[in-house]
């Protein structure tokens, strides 16, 4: 009987009391056909398709959606071919309902076969990438925040360093690797790698709900950042001097028996652990060693880290700059010593064997040419170039496509260096590398496809972090080029990880908390105590001859999954099996990435007078006032300013543009979108039958958006302006206290270049789009500053009518309808001849579904009016050509 747990889930949004009471069985149905589902659910415009399986070869035709509220079925689909066999299967379907897309908690009927109840929603996914930091937290080292207790905070002793042997060296802290305690500097960078992009490509996604220290409270700063930071302050200690680099703390004496974290007493000298210096050279203190050729691997993840530590942490001066120099001596200790720094083995043949580098070197490079473009205004053109050479050496991660390989061969299990290069760079470099990612995902894709599961990942030890890392690829090159091709395989990716596998569980614990997870896995705090270890991803299925070669491994219950082995690959929810069911730090930090990227598909836009979480406010000297460090910053901006025509509207340095000349009778209609869409083609074909141009500022979501791709394309090719509008739709500052910054200016460059970067992937070059429209239309003095300084000029609508409440639903206090802001239009007009001479006018290319009154069906009256009127309506870059 499979074991469940009633967890304290309150971060997940849509948790109701009817899920906890939720049967995992299914309705009544044969015993040999089951139907898997993501257990999390599905966002309304995302992909969709569960999996129907059976033990007997069967042909299935339809399938039907119902209603769990009504009992009524909504939707009715083509089962599609059938699949054939698979691991424990004779026979299997996908069943795809993509194109139904209603709100709702629904059951999927094909045959006799009855799905578990699942949501479909826009914040499924709310807060799974916070929950999963819990687990993190348990990992600690040090102050363990959930035990509220320190351990091993005696290392450690130094080994094979140009100091004596035993020589006490300060390393205590950052996070045990798995649920055993050793401490690897490769899997600990990597980690702290994946949570700092995370904030920095999601930020609205992470609250604030503990502090530094990881207990409850709050300290202004989003809780995956005080995490990174523990790793980082771990990563330093390791790497203490320019020329000293450490490796690994602990080894496989550690495996002598469960226990909870403390101080182990077993390793020789009192309570302190050995600690491996890097050399470079084969290592392993008892009976094996590994087969180390060199530093590069390890020294690359730290710089890396350092680097994006210094981009995105909002800390004193001093810790910065402690960043940025130990990415460079990280770095250059790489380029001295080529190769790879494998972890030290022991008593077992067990330990990581990472046999590439170039990647980790490529990231380095990559990273620290943005992080001078952060600190100087300009990016390492330099180190960009040994980027790319080094990309050059390893084009495809070695694994992708491949059958097998040895336990973290090829690690990290993902490129990251290709996707934070390519960001950088324009034309020919730029395809080569989204190239890359492309030929290892149809590597993928040719072993994927001929099975219902869209399997193509080796099931090696910790496939589910092959798995994790594969999705991120995916979804990188989603962003980087706007092609969906492989959008389905992605999602099938993440929604194995979730329960539409052989087995129907989740290898997430205690996510979803009304689902099947991990009850008993390979971990001292759930065996010895009964702690959850909530949001720790699992090692994942291996193939069944790894398993059955494994030592040690003895399962302690019956197999509630025993239904669903097979020779090909077996997972067991049993504390006994280290190969399926340990939890590890690294694949979780990777998975954290993967689901802020899933939540912020779809981030909701934030109320008026709202604030984000975990966002510092940074006070300014006045909204009005110069800050004297932006002044001098933008002073030559000013000095090259092109000399007065005495025609152009006058523009104070630090205000956006809202008008044009006012002595031309030419208007400019500007349209902005980010989460709708809906009236693209509408407004594409009125423009294009009235004859005139117009400007579209879209945001990244918008641009990445497969839906609205037909419409950009169009727009584009009619000839009208495409331009920015932010890349997630953040709120810049206080809606009531506008001096006050939500963003960092790490956060507004990162996010408005990631506007222009998938910009690109349409053919729009910055140079092309140098005029920028703030989202909500809501920003400060700083803002203006910095839009300047990233090279473009803010913009924003002309005040004086209520054309920018068309997105008003009838369920918001401010609601207008098409009539009202039509009238306030025409009643502008009429206060004087030239009202609309050099006005920007704003609209929204799509709005929520709840507004039926659609302003775009009408625009056509509204050119009608403003011609009748002698207006000329053209794009904003010629409206403003004279500013």
């Amino acid at each position: 009987m499979k074991k469940y747990r009633l967890i304290n889930y309150c971060s997940i949004a849509l948790m109701t009391i009817s899920c906890l009471f939720l049967s995992f069985s299914g309705q009544a149905q044969k015993a040999d056909r089951w139907i898997r589902i993501n257990q999390l659910g599905y966002q309304p415009d995302g992909p969709k398709t569960a999996i129907w399986c059976s033990k007997q070869d069967e042909i299935v035709t339809a399938f039907y959606v119902t209603e769990v509220s009504s009992g009524a079925t909504v939707f009715k689909g083509n089962a599609g071919p059938a699949l054939g066999a698979y691991g424990p299967f004779a026979q299997t379907y996908r069943l795809n309902f993509s194109r139904f897309t209603r709100p709702g908690k629904y059951t999927i009927r094909a045959g006799d076969a009855v799905s578990p109840e699942f949501t479909i929603g826009k914040d499924v996914y709310k807060g799974a990438a916070d929950f999963c930091l819990r687990y993190m937290r348990q990992q600690r080292s040090g102050f363990n925040p959930f035990l509220k207790d320190s351990c091993h905070t005696h290392d450690g002793y130094t080994m094979y360093g140009p100091m004596p042997d035993s020589t006490h060296i300060d390393v205590s802290g950052g996070w045990h690797d798995a649920s055993d305690y050793l401490q690897y500097a490769t899997t600990s960078a990597n980690a702290a790698w994946h949570l700092l992009a995370a904030y920095r490509d999601f930020p609205e996604v992470f609250g604030d709900e503990h502090t530094a220290n990881g207990l409850a409270g709050k300290n202004n700063r989003a809780d995956v950042l005080d995490e990174a930071k523990w790793g980082l302050d771990w990563l330093l200690k390791m790497h203490p001097r320019e020329d000293w680099l450490f490796n690994q703390l602990g080894d496989d004496r550690d495996h002598a028996g469960m226990r909870i974290p403390k101080e182990d007493s077993f390793y020789g000298k009192g309570y302190e652990r050995p600690v491996y210096f890097a050399t470079g050279e084969p290592q392993g203190l008892l009976k094996y060693k590994n087969r180390a050729t060199g530093v590069a691997s390890t020294a690359g993840k730290f710089a890396s880290a350092f680097a994006l530590g210094y981009e995105t942490m909002e800390e004193d001066a001093a810790y910065k700059n402690k960043l940025r120099e130990r990415a460079l001596s990280a770095y250059l200790l790489g380029i001295q010593k080529p190769g790879v720094c494998q972890t030290a083995p022991g008593r077992s043949p067990y330990f990581y064997e990472e046999d590439n580098w170039t990647d980790d070197m490529e990231l380095a490079a990559a990273s620290i040419g943005f992080m001078q473009r952060v600190e100087s205004g300009a990016p390492d053109a330099g180190k960009l170039q040994e980027a790319v050479q080094y990309a050059k050496i390893e084009k495809l991660t070695p694994w992708l496509g491949g059958d097998t390989a040895r336990h973290y061969q090829w690690y990290p299990f993902i490129n990251a260096g290709h996707y934070e290069l390519a960001k950088q760079l324009e034309g020919k470099p730029r395809k080569e590398l989204t190239d890359y990612y492309k030929q290892g995902i149809e590597k993928v894709w040719q072993k994927a496809k001929g099975n219902a599961f869209y399997r193509g990942i080796p099931f090696i030890w910790c496939s589910n972090n092959l798995t994790t890392s594969f999705a991120i690829q995916c979804y990188w090159y989603r962003m980087l080029t706007g092609d969906t091709k492989y959008l389905e395989l992605e999602q099938a990716n993440f929604d194995w990880l979730f329960g539409c596998n052989p087995w129907g569980t989740s290898m997430v614990y205690g996510l979803p908390s009304w689902g099947d997870t991990p009850a008993d896995p390979h971990s001292a705090f759930t065996h010895l105590k009964q702690y959850p270890i909530d949001g720790g991803l699992v090692d994942g299925p291996v193939y069944g001859n790894i398993y059955k070669n494994l030592i040690g491994i003895t399962l302690h219950e019956p197999d509630e999954y025993a239904p669903f082995q097979s020779s090909l690959v077996v997972y067991h929810d049993d504390y006994g099996d280290y190969s399926t069911n340990e939890p590890t730090m690294d694949g979780t930090a990777s998975l954290i990435y993967l689901l802020a990227a899933k939540e912020q598909h779809r981030k909701a836009v934030p109320k008026e007078g709202n604030t984000q979480p975990g966002k510092k406010k940074v006070k300014l000297r006045g909204y009005s006032g110069l800050n004297k460090e932006i002044a001098a910053s933008t002073a030559p901006l000013r000095k090259a300013a092109p000399p007065s025509t005495g025609k152009e509207r006058a523009v104070k340095p630090y205000q956006a543009i809202t008008r044009g000349d006012t002595s031309k009778r030419q208007l400019a209609l500007v349209f902005t979108g980010d989460e709708f869409g809906d009236g693209g083609s509408t407004i594409a074909a009125t423009l294009q039958q009235e004859g005139i141009k117009a400007s579209f500022f879209l945001t990244g979501r918008f641009y990445r958006e497969p839906a609205f791709g037909a419409a950009i394309r169009q727009l584009k090719k009619d000839g009208h302006y495409l331009g920015a509008h932010s890349d997630q739709h953040l709120l810049y500052c206080d809606w009531k206290d506008r001096d006050s910054l939500l963003v960092t200016r790490q956060q507004f460059d990162t996010d408005l270049r990631n506007n222009y970067a998938i910009m690109k992937a349409f053919g729009i070059s910055a140079a092309a789009a140098g005029y920028f429209l703030p989202p909500y239309e809501w920003y400060n003095d700083s803002i203006v500053s910095w839009t300047k300084q990233q090279g473009f000029q803010l913009i924003s609508y002309t005040p004086g009518t209520i054309s920018h409440a068309d997105y008003t639903t009838p369920d918001q206090k401010n609601y207008r309808s098409s009539d009202a802001i039509l009238r306030s239009i025409y009643s502008f007009g009429e206060k004087s001849p030239n009202a609309f001479n050099g006005f920007i006018l704003l609209l929204h290319i799509g709005t929520a579904p709840q507004r039926t009154d659609k302003l775009y069906n009408r625009l056509p009256e509204l050119i009608r009016y403003l011609k009748g009127a002698g207006y000329e309506m053209v794009r904003i870059d010629k409206l403003l050509s004279s500013i």
